[in-house]
């Protein structure tokens, strides 16, 4: 575009120049601002700031433009950040009315700062720049509470009514073809099978509506993860603690995938998988989730986890008279606990004794000598590989009954 008119200036100063080299400086001003004059933009905490301070920043360059060539926004130039972040205010069950209010007081704030200076021969320039303001708060109103309306209309169909058909055909293992065909989807030849757990975010631990959107905004994000990924044909029903998620199994990182999901929503994120074809996703379901119980009840870090990454710990979990005798191999210890806990330690650490004793602030004498009374306690040697094996066995064992006793 061309300009024909001389820029807009007040007291010697080029507006448009002047907001895209303010721009950053000003988009941290007006956030400052909103969050003591929003009710909802208070309960934000500084990492959700960050974002909008992103958008606004998207904001002031867009006028910036308006100002340099005299015309309000089109559609086009509002579209990107400014209705994604619309799109994720909707997800994330942000108030519609806060983010209309958010514009108004940012944008007149930013009218009040170009104009601070002005003399009366700048009139002309103060009027135009004031119609150009209005503009923008029109066409940017409108861009936005269009995209979070659509976003909201987008939940709330009844295409998604047909989606949760499907997945709860596919969780109790009915019938698929009919529910499939009114959601319009094409099953795959297999799912991951997802069971997932998050942990809580610290947003979720304030009081209040402020931990209720906490909580909405993390499951929005980590569902929108895996819409990514996955596309139109994920299947999930999960809240802010956790659930289940049906992925069409392709050549996808899975594991990479829960990483990008746990980065999304900021917390730990741990998963168990299981490769199931779609008439098999109930027994599969349960699996899952019968390993992800496994996985926390272990400690194991966040990740993927399948049955091959926990099949000796798996195969504890099953009730048999072989489990209920390695389960007493420990007992010996059980009045020793400065000795049980010093040989978990020294098994998960790779039998490792100055590992060890850094661990548990001992001297790495003391920890051979509370290995060798183990040893002579249990008639289980750690330097055995076999015994290993068993004691390896007994900590899981004990480690799960310990968990059940507590649930």
């Amino acid at each position: 575009m061309t300009d024909h008119k001389a820029p807009l200036t007040i007291n010697g100063t080029v507006l448009y120049r002047w907001l895209l080299t303010e721009r950053r400086r000003l988009a941290h001003r007006l956030v400052r601002q909103l969050g003591q004059e929003i009710p909802s933009y208070q309960r934000l905490s500084e990492h959700e700031l960050i974002h909008i301070v992103r958008t606004t920043e998207a904001n002031l360059q867009v006028f910036a433009q308006s100002l340099r060539h005299r015309v309000s926004p089109e559609h086009a130039d509002l579209s990107g950040p400014i209705t994604i972040s619309a799109t994720q205010r909707a997800g994330e069950g942000f108030p519609l009315d806060a983010v209309m209010a958010a514009y108004s007081t940012g944008m007149l704030e930013t009218w009040r700062t170009m104009i601070a200076d002005a003399r009366p021969e700048d009139f002309a320039d103060v009027l135009t720049c004031t119609e150009l303001v209005l503009g923008y708060i029109q066409r940017a109103g409108t861009a936005v509470a269009a995209a979070y309306l659509e976003e909201r209309r987008r939940m709330d169909s009844d295409e998604q009514h047909r989606r949760y058909t499907l997945l709860s055909a596919l969780l109790r293992g009915e019938p698929l073809e009919e529910p499939a065909a009114r959601a319009g989807i094409q099953l795959p030849e297999r799912y991951l099978v997802l069971a997932l757990t998050f942990d809580q975010h610290e947003d979720e631990r304030a009081a209040g509506v402020a931990a209720a959107m906490a909580a909405q905004r993390k499951l929005y994000r980590a569902t929108e993860v895996l819409r990514r990924s996955a596309g139109e044909g994920m299947l999930a029903l999960l809240d802010p603690t956790g659930g289940t998620a049906l992925l069409p199994a392709t050549d996808t990182d899975f594991a990479e995938l829960m990483a990008d999901v746990g980065a999304a929503i900021g917390v730990a994120v741990r998963a168990a998988g299981v490769l199931a074809e779609p008439r098999q996703v109930s027994p599969a379901t349960q699996q899952a989730a019968e390993l992800l119980e496994l996985v926390v009840a272990l400690g194991k870090p966040p990740g993927l986890y399948q049955l091959t990454d926990v099949l000796l710990e798996y195969q504890l979990t099953r009730p048999s008279a072989a489990r209920e005798e390695l389960g007493k191999l420990l007992e010996p210890l059980e009045r020793h606990p400065d000795l049980l806990s010093t040989v978990e330690t020294y098994l998960r650490l790779g039998l490792d004794r100055r590992r060890t004793a850094a661990a548990l602030h001992l001297h790495p004498n003391t920890v051979d000598y509370r290995v060798r009374r183990s040893a002579a306690l249990t008639g289980l040697d750690p330097a055995d590989p076999q015994q290993l094996q068993r004691i390896g066995a007994a900590l899981v064992i004990r480690r799960l009954d310990q968990r059940a006793a507590l649930e």
